[in-house]
């Protein structure tokens, strides 16, 4: 798409106030940019306070060993920075990164070729970890704990087992539901971090420093609106911000400030508290044909026509954690300020403030 096509459809978007277009066009500039406004040292790295400066104590203690840093496993939800820190991690121990996902390596024999490209010190970075298939899982087991790989030549009874010896390593791993982890997988990692959703005085440094990056002029009233509605994740916050500077640019504007965010933030149909379709649609779903709750993530997909697993690892970590969704043994619950928020019928009486 070149750039002039792409100008003419965002100015139908604006004129139109179909933000749905407007926002689902995601060129290869959009992706360049989410790269380049990712910190490179953790001196950079704004907000999980306490994970960076435990990471500063393991990378310098690795460092004065000359030694690689010890396997590491960053849980926590989509877009809170599991891979910049990864990346950071390599660029201070002044490593090379292999970057792979789970569901990407099917078999044992996709592993072998990228372990024994690893040169001492390198790192493997496996994104989504707990999707690892158990065949692939396993035979990762020694070749994190003892840098060796087993592999079998021949069958039946010319069958041979072959040690191969890996250079040591660092793997690291990043998962959105490290309950799905395996217990010896998990025990293998001598470095634990969850990571944790943002404050928005965070968010908003996070903005300010991506607006610098991008030479993007934004008011501090401007960025920490746009923090408030951006669901504590930094990649929403940036996501966010390259579509208000889009408006900026399309109606002749130098700079971002509140109105212009207001006005953005409104016609791409997220609220004030950072609520999209998505998140409404799921609300509404449970307080008007659920009566408020308990339903079952697996009836509320099939409701919705979605996929279970986008409203647990996409909707629902943010809803719990600012209060309008509770998780119960018996199913999800809406919550009496997921309705005044909404403008929906809560129930007479109610004085726990979940139905």
């Amino acid at each position: 798409m070149t750039e002039q096509s792409r100008r003419k459809i965002i100015s139908a978007g604006v004129e139109s106030g179909q933000a749905e277009v407007f926002d689902k066009i995601e060129t290869e500039e959009d992706v360049v940019i989410n790269l380049s406004v990712r910190p490179e040292r953790l001196d950079d790295f704004v907000g999980q306070k306490e994970t960076v400066s435990n990471l500063k104590v393991c990378l310098a203690a690795a460092a004065q060993r000359g030694e690689p840093l010890e396997h590491v496993l960053l849980s926590g939800p989509p877009g809170l920075g599991k891979t910049s820190l990864s990346r950071i991690i390599a660029h201070e121990m002044n490593s090379k990164i292999t970057a792979t996902s789970g569901p990407a390596i099917e078999r044992a024999g996709d592993l072998i070729g990228i372990l024994t490209n690893l040169e001492k010190g390198d790192i493997l970075f496996i994104d989504e970890i707990h999707r690892l298939s158990k065949v692939v899982e396993e035979f990762l087991y020694p070749a994190i704990e003892n840098f060796q790989i087993d592999f079998v030549i021949d069958k039946g009874p010319y069958a041979k087992t072959i040690k191969f010896n890996l250079k040591p390593f660092t793997l690291i791993g990043a998962t959105t539901r490290s309950g799905l982890l395996s217990a010896p997988l998990r025990s293998r990692f001598g470095i634990l971090y969850h990571l944790d959703f943002y404050a928005p005085d965070e968010l908003a440094a996070i903005i300010r420093r991506s607006a610098g990056i991008l030479s993007i002029d934004i008011s501090a009233d401007a960025a920490g609106e746009m923090a408030r509605r951006s669901r504590g994740t930094p990649r929403i916050a940036n996501r966010l911000l390259r579509r208000v500077r889009d408006y900026a640019q399309v109606e002749g504007r130098n700079a971002i400030d509140i109105e212009l965010v207001r006005s953005a933030l409104e016609r791409l149909r997220i609220d004030q508290a950072g609520l999209d379709e998505m998140d409404r649609k799921v609300l509404r779903m449970i307080s008007e044909y659920y009566g408020g709750g308990p339903v079952g993530t697996e009836s509320l997909a099939a409701s919705l026509n979605e996929e279970s697993d986008t409203i647990a690892d996409t909707v629902e970590p943010y809803l719990l954690q600012i209060g309008f969704l509770k998780r119960t043994s018996r199913g999800r619950m809406i919550s009496r300020q997921a309705c005044e928020h909404l403008g929906l019928k809560c129930p007479a009486g109610e004085q726990t403030g979940f139905f």
